[in-house]
Parts: structure tokens; sequence; C-alpha cells
């Protein structure tokens, strides 16, 4: 699994189409969608556009609460609208509804093959252990909310000890709290001749985990590749945990 990806969240039509080949064809090969985001089939068509193998793709999608009862009819309506005949990795997409059914029918799609990678997203440490007390496959990620403002200290040694990959959605926070403009950010930045989304996605890598930022400014798309030729140091992280809020910027998704 790539450690950058590309989210697509909202990205819909010819934009949304347009947005995923530029972005393979910029580099990416982790591409990111959802159910609940109304677009698998304009990212299938993106990936179809861009020219580049699918084998060398990794795919996410992830099952909406509301497919939990038929997951089998809801993981081959993603397969349809994403031209192709097997997913990188597929998740739960909230620890809500029937959860249970929805995982186990998931390992036999896993283990028949259909399914590269198994996981969850948004789970909680508790809402992993009551799914591990019935898994006979253990999650291989769990993608919660991850940024600059909300840090997630407490996920991340819990998801360590369990050997769950642990994946940021909006790692740029949605552009939230002026994070592009971010003082803290700009003065880290400026020692790199960086923005303040480079700072951030690379803050993301150096802590381990998987970032999957969206865009369709086509500079940016490629801006937010290019983080492999810096590092922060010790002082630039401690500067960053001075941002943390430690709660979520996204209520409304609760």
């Amino acid at each position: 699994m790539p450690i950058l990806g590309f989210g697509t969240n909202t990205l819909k039509g010819e934009i949304g189409i347009n947005s995923v080949a530029h972005a393979i064809r910029s580099g990416y090969r982790l591409i990111d969608t959802a159910t609940i985001y109304g677009n698998e089939q304009f990212v299938g068509e993106g990936i179809k556009q861009s020219g580049i193998d699918r084998k060398e793709l990794f795919v996410t999608t992830k099952m909406w609460v509301d497919d939990y009862p038929d997951p089998k009819a809801a993981f081959e309506t993603s397969l349809k609208k994403l031209q192709t005949d097997y997913v990188d990795l597929y998740l739960l997409h909230r620890p809500r509804g029937a959860v249970k059914k929805a995982w186990l029918a998931m390992e036999k799609l896993y283990k028949e093959g259909k399914i590269k990678a198994i996981g969850i997203s948004n789970f909680e440490p508790k809402q992993i252990e009551e799914l591990l007390s019935y898994a006979t496959v253990k999650p291989a990620v769990n993608q919660i909310e991850t940024h600059a403002f909300y840090h997630q200290y407490e996920a991340i040694p819990a998801l360590k000890s369990l050997g769950i990959q642990h994946e940021a959605w909006s790692p740029l926070a949605e552009g939230r709290n002026q994070i592009f403009s971010n003082e803290v950010l700009a003065r880290i930045g400026k020692q790199y001749n960086k923005s303040n989304a480079q700072v951030s996605l690379r803050w993301h890598y150096q802590r381990g985990i998987v970032a999957i930022p969206r865009s369709s400014n086509q500079a940016h798309i490629k801006e937010n590749l290019e983080i492999f030729d810096f590092e922060l140091s010790e002082k630039d992280l401690k500067m960053m945990e001075g941002l943390d809020l430690n709660k979520t910027q996204f209520p409304e998704w609760g």
C-alpha cells in the first residue's frame, strides 16, 4: 500500500474523471473512493483514461452503513462502477448497523480473492476490540480523521499494538482552520521552500501514516506528491504539537 495516495470525496463528473486521471499520470498509485461519495463510476473512468495498467494501482473503496445488510450486492455494485474485477482494499465506512454481518461477508470475499485486503474506517479502539472478538481476519487498515489539528495520539499506539495500519482521511483538514495560511506551518515550510500542505503531508509520512489528500487543482495534485526531498526536524515536530486541538474538526460527519 503506497504511503501517499489520492482522495476523491466530492470529485464527480468530468472534474472527477480528469482529476483522477491526472493524479495517476502524475505518479499517484493509491486511489481512494467510497460508495457514499457517489463517484465510483467517475473514479473508474478516470483510472481507465489514465492509461496506467490497473495492476499498478492500489484502489480502495468503502461500504456504506445502509449496505451492511446486503454486503455482497454492495461490493458487486462497486466493482461494476469502478470497472474492475477486484479491489485492493475494501473498508467498512462506519462502525454502525450490521457491522458483524458485513465484516464476515467481506472476509469471505477476501478469502475468495476478490478483495486483496479488508479494513475499517472511523473505528475507535473499543469498537475494534468488539470486531476482533468475532473476526477471523484482522483489519489491515483503520482510516480515521487525522491532520495538524487532530493528531490522534491515543489511536496511534492502539493501532500499532494491533498491527493495523493508520490511514488519515482529510490529512489537510479540508482547508479548515486556515491550514493553508497557518503561521506555524508556514514558518516550518519556509526553511525547506515548501508549502503548508507539503509540511502537513510530510508530517503524516514521518509518523508512518498513510495520507490521501484530495484536490481538483492540477498544480496542487503535483505539489502534494513532492514531500520526499526534505525532512522535518525534531524542533519542527515539536512546533506542530502545539497545533493539536485533540478533537474532530468535522462534527457534522459524526
